[in-house]
């Protein structure tokens, strides 16, 4: 059984009640169990944090899993700590974004992460998640 771990960074556990109209009116919990039920040949882990050293040390910890579905927030747009972390281990990583941020303010519209991951999956709300679970299952 492959194993992934979803990382998700700064505020993302306001899920379900901030800015319901770009996130949606349910909390990452309540969807986690809908992945595991959609999923249930992939164990599914998950962290999330708000505080940028503790992302970065879940992220160098990760070497056991198969591979990484990452949202860091807006530590996306700020962190380079983040790309070196996951430059530093061999696990797979899928960038996640619920919102689609090429189309929202300019400074989103740049990843730190982006180089350092095998591929960004943005703009299809939680469904992003899904869509990078299947990428693991190829």
């Amino acid at each position: 059984m492959k194993r992934i771990i979803i990382i998700n960074g700064v505020n993302l556990g306001e899920l379900g009640t901030r800015e319901v109209s770009l996130y949606g009116n349910i909390t990452f919990e309540a969807y986690l169990q809908i992945l595991k039920a959609k999923f249930p040949q992939i164990e599914i882990d998950f962290y999330q944090t708000d505080q940028l050293g503790d992302l970065v040390e879940k992220i160098l910890q990760s070497k056991g899993f198969d591979g990484i579905i990452l949202n860091p927030g807006a530590y996306t747009h700020t962190s380079i700590v983040v790309a070196d972390a996951i430059k530093a281990i061999s696990v797979p990583v899928v960038e996640v974004h619920i919102s689609n941020v090429s189309s929202r303010e300019q400074f989103r519209k740049n990843s730190f992460i982006a180089g350092a991951c095998l591929g960004s999956v943005s703009g299809f709300g939680l469904k992003s998640y899904e869509m990078a679970i299947n990428y693991f299952l190829d």
